[in-house]
């Protein structure tokens, strides 16, 4: 019964996860619109969930010293690198393409795994990849000469990229006796990219006083620190905290399968809320990332004990491993790396 319960409730705060991670977008949008520039939202997401996480990070500054390349790397690739590169993409692309794009991490990784490990791979992972690559050439209309803005684009996979880079550095140590708390590898993640963020951003040059206006959604005017509240409070530290917990109340897989929700509560709502249709094709190639991203993750070779390799999963939604290995990563591009039911989990990139 307790069993059973706890798995209830870890699909739920999975189901919670998704969604506060899918609503980033949606929220930012608004704000960038308004004349926010994205650089400026993601260091106002960042600092804020950092300065939210602060009696975290200090509760486990033991990490300083022991798993500095950690976070310095969670901080530059999974919180700093995707925020920007996610936040940048649908300032030019609507919010569920630039999502979509981001499930490509899966398949990229798993091109790590092949021509860098030099380690096979199963045929079902790379008719996964196949999939996705098919679907993501519906969804940006390819036959019709990327009906949508080449920059926006690419800078939707630099965002992918960037999960990749976290995931292939998430697996360096995995198998360590003492593994580094889930909850501090997210506070000093937030905490390092919102000081890099900081220099890149340079908010002393943003207009406060938007933030002291309203923002239009798709015709109805929303103030716009409501949005800034929901981004920091709901669609990050939320977010990342529920995700964590239910990778440990279910297994990385399963949470890793309900997370794959992201892209389409981000689709569904940027729909509903900022008026960006999705015609059939794109749609169905929605579809077939998700469905190829689900395989390619499913399908990634367990590691030999002696030689870890990365699992995978999509920003901000793909889970890959072996029994005793897995990976856990979403929108914002984080992590979860578990042996022997350790797990190391910072939760996801997108947004």
């Amino acid at each position: 019964m307790h069993a059973s319960q706890g798995r209830s409730a870890g699909l739920g705060l999975a189901l919670a996860s998704a969604f506060a991670f899918g609503g980033s977008g949606v929220a930012a949008k608004p704000l960038i619109e308004a004349g926010l520039d994205p650089l400026h939202v993601v260091w106002l997401r960042v600092a804020g969930a950092a300065l939210i996480m602060l009696p975290v990070a200090w509760r486990h500054r033991d990490l300083l010293r022991r798993k500095p390349a950690l976070l310095v790397g969670f901080g530059l690739l999974a919180v700093a690198g995707v925020q920007a590169f996610y936040f940048a993409s649908i300032s030019r692309i609507p919010v569920g393409v630039a999502l979509l794009i981001e499930y490509l991490a899966p398949a990229l990784v798993l091109g790590w795994v092949r021509f860098v490990q030099r380690r096979p791979v199963t045929r079902a992972a790379a008719l996964g990849v196949l999939l996705a690559a098919g679907g993501l050439s519906c969804v940006v209309q390819i036959w019709s000469g990327l009906s949508f803005d080449l920059v926006g684009l690419l800078l939707a996979l630099a965002a992918a990229c960037c999960q990749v880079g976290y995931f292939v550095l998430s697996d360096q140590g995995s198998d360590e006796a003492e593994q580094a708390d889930p909850l501090g590898v997210i506070a000093y993640g937030l905490l390092i990219g919102a000081v890099v963020l900081t220099v890149v951003a340079r908010p002393w040059g943003m207009d406060w006083a938007i933030l002291g206006g309203s923002a239009d959604m798709d015709g109805s005017s929303v103030p716009a620190w409501l949005l800034l509240g929901w981004i920091v409070l709901i669609a990050t530290v939320l977010a990342y905290v529920t995700g964590v917990i239910s990778v440990r109340r279910l297994s990385p897989q399963v949470a890793g399968v309900v997370a794959c929700l992201e892209a389409v509560v981000a689709t569904v709502l940027a729909w509903v809320l900022l008026g960006e249709h999705l015609d059939a094709p794109q749609i169905l190639g929605g579809a077939l990332v998700l469905f190829g991203a689900f395989i390619a993750q499913s399908s990634t070779p367990k590691a030999p004990p002696s030689d870890p390799v990365a699992a995978s999963r999509g920003d901000s939604g793909a889970v890959a491993g072996g029994d005793s290995e897995a990976v856990a990563v979403g929108d914002s591009g984080a992590g979860v790396v578990g042996r022997d039911e350790k797990e190391l989990s910072a939760g996801r990139t997108g947004p």
